[in-house]
């Protein structure tokens, strides 16, 4: 079983929108006895809350499924758990660093997996781009599914 865990600040609006992304194409791939996917956040304030009504919002427009998807922040024993942790910006990742986890091709920015786009997943809490999120956290599942494909090949 490989073990992914999304992580953005506030697990509302980025990483749960990957989470669901993720677990559909896996879902789509055949892959869900082979992958287990969750996301978490840095802080607290949100925890147990469902995903933010704008990500709830495009992941209903594509069809992809959020059901059981509740907020809640990353603890140290993810660190070990999980084979991949994915951050969603170059923030999380530090404060991913500060609790002990090391960049490295396990540990990593979604968008470090996508040539040609930026380099981080935009927080549209505040300025509302949940599309342009969902596109972005789109082409950086697809390739993450790739690497992760490439590994269940391998075992």
């Amino acid at each position: 079983m490989i073990r992914v865990l999304f992580v953005c600040l506030g697990n509302i609006c980025r990483s749960p929108m990957a989470e669901a992304v993720f677990r559909d194409m896996v879902r789509k791939a055949g892959l869900e006895g082979e992958i287990e996917v969750d996301s978490a956040g840095i802080g607290d304030w949100h925890a147990g809350d469902p995903p933010h009504h704008g990500t709830r919002r495009v992941l209903e427009r594509y069809g992809i499924d959020y059901a059981g998807i509740v907020s809640r922040q990353i603890r140290p024993e993810d660190l070990e758990r999980f084979d991949y942790i994915v951050a969603m910006d170059e923030s999380n990742m530090r404060a991913l660093e500060r609790l002990g986890a090391k960049r490295s091709d396990r540990v990593f920015r979604l968008l470090d997996l996508v040539p040609d786009e930026p380099d981080e997943v935009p927080d549209p809490y505040y300025d509302g781009r949940f599309e342009e999120v969902y596109r972005l956290v789109r082409l950086g599942c697809e390739a993450l599914l790739r690497r992760v494909q490439a590994d269940l090949a391998k075992a």
